[in-house]
């Protein structure tokens, strides 16, 4: 659901230690008795009483000099630096002799070099690489649910009987399945090879998991208007996992306004069979068209040269089985509460905008953290407030429509932060975690279902404290 994840830069937290072990050189007046920013003798005490004078007086010429170069000789690497300065400035020798009573240009800057402690800036902050746009993701969050209005638009085609619901939810369990790991094993070829190398990953993933969905969905329907729909919905999810890996998410809601003009027909007459089963028609062979269009435009256009082969295909098992998990929880809330799930679907775009968001509020932890102890109690606030955030937005619906939001919000919260490890390349405790609730859910009665999500997501927040609490899983 995600894109591949740069690295980040480092952190910042030596400027305190580079504070506290500056040191004076040989030869720096001593600016703690009195205020005054040059030497002090008895000769030059003032013989009248003398008038506050800001820190920044200087009796001697030279001094002042120093005082006014101070940002130059603090940051200079070596006398020269200062010289130049000091010539382009307009220091002549009449000046050098006649003023500061130093022999040459050269002398008077390794004095300087010399008086000037070393104060290098600290660099200005890096542009924050995980800024994005909110409303990509929200046109993202859109694109994930208006799908959904096909089931609405093609109630009438669904044929009843538990084989043919068990041979549509299994090609759907499938196509995520398998989805989801084509998704990791063709961002991560976008990454190193280019859009060329990613399309040559889906040329060949996209197609084969359609007609793996295909067939699961035959095989438990058996000939028919169901295993029809579920080859449907096989081929838009391989074509719209397609779609988004390679950024045209405006292409793939430009192929569902079909369906999404005939379920908003239904707010006023019944568009009739024939009708919806044209527009579902259209919207599959539009969205299969654009995948294709996209993958032949990468493989000739694109230059970008990298890496052939990628990582090995078990890397992206554990994104595969976490799709899995994600399905069949997803599946057993539906049957539960529609509704609810179709608000899950919706929010997944505030989901990927909060992951975006937790990633820029870690980069600024970096910079401001000066202990390990410090940056994971800032990392684990960050943690705290955009999962909150989330099923903040989870809750709103359900509670308008007089519904717990319990269900729901356990089951967000373990999406929400499954998604977030495998973000930072954590992909094995999620999945393991999602599929024994998965399979805890399955194997228990309908009331426990919640429990068990709530303890899944319990543990996936501590492991992401304990695991994103660490500086260098941010770097």
């Amino acid at each position: 659901m995600s894109g591949p994840l740069r690295l980040l830069p480092g952190t910042g937290d030596t400027a305190q230690e580079h504070a506290a072990r500056r040191r004076f050189p040989a030869g720096w007046p001593d600016n703690t008795t009195d205020g005054h920013a040059g030497p002090h003798t008895p000769d030059s005490l003032p013989t009248l009483t003398p008038r506050r004078r800001r820190p920044s007086w200087a009796e001697d010429p030279f001094d002042e000099l120093a005082e006014r170069l101070a940002d130059v000789c603090g940051a200079a690497v070596h006398p020269d630096e200062i010289a130049a300065v000091l010539e382009s400035d307009g220091l002549t020798q009449e000046q050098i002799t006649g003023r500061y009573g130093r022999r040459d240009l050269f002398e008077v800057a390794e004095e300087l070099y010399e008086r000037v402690p070393r104060r290098f800036p600290d660099p200005e902050p890096p542009p924050d690489p995980w800024r994005t746009s909110p409303w990509r993701c929200v046109l993202r969050g859109a694109v994930f649910g208006l799908p959904g209005l096909a089931y609405v638009l093609g109630a009438g085609l669904l044929a009843s009987g538990t084989g043919a619901i068990a041979g549509l939810a299994a090609s759907a369990l499938v196509a995520w399945a398998w989805n989801q790991g084509l998704a990791h094993r063709a961002y991560v070829r976008l990454a190193s090879g280019g859009r060329r190398a990613a399309a040559r990953s889906l040329r060949v993933g996209a197609p084969v998991g359609a007609l793996g969905a295909m067939a699961a969905g035959l095989l438990l329907s058996g000939p028919g208007t169901m295993a029809a729909f579920a080859a449907g919905q096989a081929l838009y999810l391989a074509a719209g996992t397609v779609l988004l890996v390679l950024g045209r998410e405006r292409d793939l809601l430009l192929a569902l306004a079909p369906t999404v003009a005939g379920a908003a027909s239904l707010l006023l007459w019944d568009p009739g069979p024939l009708t919806v089963t044209g527009l579902l028609l259209v919207t599959v062979a539009a969205a299969v068209l654009m995948a294709a269009r996209e993958i032949v435009t990468s493989l000739r256009t694109d230059s970008t040269t990298g890496p052939g082969n990628g990582p090995p295909p078990a890397a992206s098992l554990p994104y595969a089985l976490f799709g899995l998990a994600a399905g069949s929880l997803t599946l057993m809330a539906a049957s539960a509460d529609g509704p609810a799930v179709v608000v899950l679907t919706l929010s997944m775009g505030v989901a990927e905008w909060l992951l975006y968001r937790y990633r820029s509020l870690g980069l600024a932890a970096l910079r401001h953290s000066t202990t390990p102890r410090g940056f994971q109690l800032r990392a684990g606030r960050a943690l705290l407030l955009c999962l909150a955030g989330y099923l903040a937005v989870l809750a709103a619906p359900t509670l308008i429509r007089g519904v717990s939001p319990g269900p729901l919000l356990a089951l967000g919260a373990v999406l929400w932060t499954a998604l977030l490890l495998q973000a930072f390349g954590t992909a094995w405790p999620p999945a393991a975690i999602c599929l024994a609730a998965a399979l805890g859910a399955a194997l228990g009665p309908a009331a426990v279902r919640p429990l068990v999500c709530a303890c899944a997501a319990a543990a996936l927040v501590l492991i992401s404290y304990a695991l994103l609490g660490r500086a260098t899983a941010h770097r």
